[in-house]
């Protein structure tokens, strides 16, 4: 648990210490993952007998539900379910149907490797999911297995895209997280399969040091200017105007109307200035960074009978201290810690 902050009767939406809001959340509902990805959870780091949280451990549903509905109370309005991998997390679904009815919440999605998609998504539509977010590093069968652990079939995700097309979550966004090396040599194939796809925007990710055990290594992320020019000698590019405040991604078009792709540049072209942007793990503690610690525990006060202004006075709290701003700090070459929360579990 993070340093205790004095509570304060306040009102109107939280303000951290650089004026930014607190709009969206994301929520971990698991820590376990089906993959081993080199950037998330090597599989020499975590091997099978790893202990994860226990089902005690996480929070029930109807707890993520209350807390949900209190983050929404101050303003939260996007939600994003995480994990690990989230649909290793039982009756999935169940929790997207109480979450779609907390009210003053309009957006919730999925981040997903896509393995145990193609047979929930028509039931993740119906409970009320909005959006899917898959991760697919390159369309190769062998890289991909590589950057799955040597877990998982590109032939499976990409059913899974069908699926979730049949189901009605077209567009997608297709994430992908580039290493020098490894399936940089892979971008330019991606780009041409999903342009014009039904809309679907692929978004190519800098690798980033995320918790500790991912070896990460400033000379094997790609900067996203690299990519952009790489990809614009084939296809010129036209950059387009954000959706919305706080958008990570940079977003640029095909100059021959194909769709477009996204860019999402936390090493070299940081973005906390305007994040917006909670972190809630399975064992429910509260992160204010993806680049964290540490974070605030609210499952103890949940458990312990804390009333809702209680537990809404903690987030706001927690919120209103928060001067996250690691990606500049990095940036900026100056000596930062390597001790970081584990990207398994607060989700990309």
């Amino acid at each position: 648990m993070g340093a205790a902050i004095p509570l304060k009767l306040e009102l109107g939406p939280p303000r951290d210490q650089r004026g930014r809001v607190l709009s969206d959340l994301r929520i971990s509902v698991v820590d376990r993952c089906n993959f081993r990805c080199p950037y998330c959870m090597p599989e020499d780091q975590y091997p099978r007998d790893h202990e994860f949280l226990s089902k005690a451990e996480r929070l029930r549903f109807e707890e993520i539900e209350r807390l949900a509905t209190l983050f929404a109370s101050l303003g939260v309005h996007k939600l994003r379910l995480t994990g690990g991998e989230p649909l290793l997390r039982r009756d999935l679904p169940e929790l997207v149907r109480k979450l779609a009815a907390v009210p003053g919440i309009d957006d919730i999605a999925l981040t997903t490797n896509g393995n145990l998609l193609a047979e929930q998504a028509g039931a993740l539509r119906e409970a009320g999911l909005k959006r899917i977010t898959l991760s697919v590093d390159t369309l190769d069968p062998e890289t991909f297995r590589v950057m799955s652990g040597g877990r998982g079939d590109i032939g499976t995700v990409l059913a899974a895209i069908t699926a979730a097309e049949r189901a009605g979550f077209a567009p997608l966004k297709i994430n992908c997280v580039v290493m020098r090396g490894t399936n940089d040599g892979h971008v330019l194939d991606l780009v041409e399969h999903f342009r014009g796809s039904s809309g679907h925007v692929v978004r190519f990710i800098e690798y980033m040091d995320v918790g500790t055990c991912n070896d990460w290594r400033r000379d094997l992320v790609v900067p996203s200017a690299e990519l952009r020019t790489r990809i614009a000698a084939r296809w010129p590019l036209v950059e387009l105007e954000p959706n919305y405040g706080g958008e990570v991604a940079r977003r640029y078009a095909f100059a021959d109307g194909a769709g477009e792709i996204g860019f999402i540049s936390s090493v070299t072209e940081p973005f906390c200035g305007d994040c917006t942007r909670a972190r809630l793990s399975a064992d429910g503690k509260l992160y204010t960074c993806l680049f964290a610690n540490s974070g605030h525990d609210l499952r103890g006060p949940l458990r312990a009978g804390a009333s809702d202004a209680e537990l809404s006075g903690l987030i706001r709290a927690v919120w209103n201290a928060r001067d996250d701003r690691y990606s500049e700090i990095r940036s900026e070459a100056t000596p930062v810690s390597r001790e970081h929360v584990e990207m398994y579990a607060i989700g990309g």
